[in-house]
């Protein structure tokens, strides 16, 4: 396969006497890995797991060094995979991209023919990393939600971690839907931005009373919770008759505090959401869904474009739990 003459940059992660710790490099076309498809990368995006990843405060990576970046869009540049031809603007999510193998942050990225979307018609390629892995994740919870039953009319979804990149995406979707949204955030200042999105409702993370016991006032005909932790058992303790859970993040951590009684006296039911290993015919349908009917009315009020050098400070900004929105990396073979 051709590769790609000259120096590229990269944001290449080390585990060293520093610690983990990331920087931008110069990278050249004889470091990427094997593979069938050669993508000129025009944009990638930073999400919770990128910032984990990047900065050692979770254990994500399996190998050192590595180039980040969960998920990348560009232009085929070479390709030997029949399906993929040069020039097709594609997408590229989960699977081992920026966990195990070289990711995103580069100007070229080389990956395997299997892991690789077509650009749906409706999506620019900004667009596409404007939602992202955590656009992906939030879409495919809706269209989980709604292959387990849930309809208009049937009551209130209810969104936690409403002002990340996932819980954003999904109110917005939801609205798009015509779903009746509440918004769940612990950023008094976002309330405005949230109802703007399209939550009819928001609610404070801190006037809550969480009721411990095993079943609380049935709420909610279904929620997405991008959190984790207490406030997800609550919200399976809250779900109506019926209805269910998307399970998407762990930003409240991993324990969940609850009994079998949702589930055997209300029917209650809890989805795990997999962006990283889901079937592609799936992965396609979501993504089809995010270009079509699930798509943002306004992406450019969720995303905010930074470039490669600008990193750092995106990963800060999402551990410090201050992020709003979306971070869309900008990126050049240049």
């Amino acid at each position: 396969m051709t590769i790609p003459q000259g120096s590229y940059k990269a944001f290449r992660i080390v585990n060293d006497a520093a610690g983990i710790h990331g920087s931008v490099v110069d990278a050249t076309g004889d470091e990427l890995p094997d593979g069938e498809v050669l993508v000129r990368a025009a944009y990638s995006s930073v999400n919770y797991k990128d910032a984990l990843a990047a900065t050692g405060a979770g254990n994500i990576l399996r190998r050192f060094p590595l180039v980040g970046g969960i998920d990348v869009a560009g232009t085929v540049a070479a390709s030997r995979d029949a399906r993929v031809l040069e020039g097709d603007a594609v997408i590229v999510t989960g699977y081992d991209l920026g966990v195990a193998r070289d990711g995103g942050y580069a100007g070229y990225v080389r990956v395997p023919g299997d892991w690789v979307v077509p650009l749906p018609a409706g999506l620019t390629l900004f667009e596409a990393m404007a939602l992202g892995t955590a656009g992906f994740t939030a879409g495919l919870a809706v269209l989980r939600l709604e292959r387990h039953g849930l309809t208009n009319g049937a009551g209130t979804v209810v969104v936690t971690g409403a002002t990340g990149g996932v819980g954003s995406i999904a109110i917005a979707a939801l609205s798009r839907l015509g779903y009746d949204v509440t918004a769940i955030t612990g950023k008094e200042d976002a309330h405005a931005g949230l109802r703007a999105l399209g939550a009819g409702t928001v609610l404070a993370r801190q006037a809550l009373a969480l009721d411990p016991r095993p079943l609380g006032k049935a709420t909610w005909a279904a929620g997405v919770d991008a959190v984790g932790g207490a406030l997800l058992a609550w919200l399976v303790r809250t779900t109506s008759y019926g209805g269910a859970v998307a399970s998407t993040g762990l930003a409240g951590g991993t324990d969940l505090p609850l009994t079998v009684l949702p589930f055997i006296l209300r029917g209650v039911s809890l989805l795990g959401i997999d962006s990283v290993a889901c079937p592609m015919p799936l992965r396609r349908q979501v993504w089809e869904r995010l270009a079509g009917d699930m798509k943002p009315a306004d992406l450019g009020a969720i995303a905010r474009e930074i470039s490669i050098d600008g990193l750092p400070d995106a990963f800060a900004t999402l551990l410090a739990g201050e992020a709003r929105g979306r971070f869309v990396v900008a990126l050049s073979a240049e």
